[in-house]
């Protein structure tokens, strides 16, 4: 993939996602989660499932970015719209960056333009969950306006390790009529 440990940031992109990403997608997703610590997932689903679900994500209008280097998917940031009508309004956030990518700012930005879209596509609420030994994105979070709403204890259990997660929320102003 040629990624190597000195990333050259200034051709960094990002985008919303499309099917031409979803592979290399598909990789970095993998790359993460088998870090084992700080998503839920342990692996990437099969590759089928992340297209159905970048494809729905797409088909549905959710907001979706990834961070691009060359064609390759360095990072990600997207908000999956609640199913049930009445919570319509609620969003969950998850992201994801290559450990090589990190530290540099692009988390900020992939969350700066992932929440503008959601604000653009009539989200009210963007929710998330942290591990709470995930000191970098709590701060992260907490920079852009999240705020703690309380703490899962044994969210996660990992290698016989149970992780607590905070869980955060983001409000937006609705519009009101004058």
């Amino acid at each position: 993939m040629g990624l190597g440990p000195s990333p050259d940031w200034t051709d960094i992109r990002i985008e919303p996602i499309a099917a031409t990403h979803i592979e290399s997608f598909h990789r970095t997703l993998d790359l993460v989660a088998r870090e084992k610590k700080y998503l839920t997932l342990l692996e990437a689903t099969p590759l089928p499932q992340t297209r159905d679900f970048v494809m729905g994500m797409i088909a549905k209008g959710n907001p979706q970015f990834v961070a691009l280097t060359e064609d390759e998917v360095v990072g990600w940031c997207d908000i999956s719209r609640h199913f049930f009508p009445s919570n319509a309004h609620r969003g969950r956030l998850g992201m994801g960056i290559l450990p090589a990518y990190r530290g540099k700012g692009l988390g900020r930005k992939l969350i700066d333009t992932t929440l503008k879209a959601a604000q653009e596509a009539g989200f009210l609420r963007v929710e998330l969950d942290v591990y709470e030994d995930n000191s970098r994105a709590i701060a992260l979070y907490e920079k852009v306006g999240f705020v703690r709403e309380g703490i899962f204890r044994r969210a996660a259990r990992i290698d016989g390790r149970f992780i607590n997660a905070i869980g955060m929320a983001l409000l937006f102003e609705e519009d009101r009529p004058a």
